[in-house]
């Protein structure tokens, strides 16, 4: 075994919010040594959970501090851990290369609030450095084009549990 497949994964915790006509929130990354190219630069919320803090609760957390969004209602989750590995060349970039790459848990929220509740310049109320430059509705489907491609698995995967989700 390498050295890096002795890495431990990040835990993490990823939202899928999906808005009353089924569609689901994406932010346009700021930066970061993850983003490879300029197309692949959309994504969900998502964000590392502290020891012994509950995923859920860091789930909620992390989409407040992303987004401002706090309207919401749980809808379901992903049963199981989902992992990704960073690429190697990447790899010492991104958290310090402490870790190979991140495990999460999915959640899925309907986002019951009023658009003007989300604000990505200034989440967390204003408390919070902007992850996103921008965000925008897409539909479900177009998810795992969006996102880098090291973490399409995991968005087909978090896609095809949480698509009974976005029928309006």
């Amino acid at each position: 075994m390498s050295s890096i497949e002795s890495l431990p994964y990040r835990p993490c915790a990823g939202i899928t919010v999906i808005n009353r006509e089924g569609l689901v929130f994406v932010g346009r990354r700021t930066d970061g040594p993850e983003h490879t190219d300029a197309t692949h630069v959309w994504q969900m919320p998502q964000g590392g959970i502290d020891d012994g803090e509950d995923a859920y609760k860091a789930a909620l957390r992390e989409l407040y501090e992303e987004t401002n969004i706090h309207s919401v209602e749980k809808l379901g989750e992903v049963a199981d851990w989902l992992t990704y590995d960073i690429p190697r060349e990447i790899l010492t970039g991104t958290w310090k290369g402490k870790y190979r790459g991140q495990k999460q848990k999915w959640y899925a929220l309907r986002f019951t609030g009023d658009e003007s509740e989300i604000d990505v310049r200034k989440p967390g109320g204003g408390k919070h450095k902007a992850e996103f430059l921008d965000w925008r509705w897409v539909k479900m489907k177009e998810l795992p084009g969006l996102v880098v491609p090291f973490k399409r698995e995991i968005y087909e995967q978090v896609v095809k549990a949480f698509a009974k989700f976005t029928k309006p």
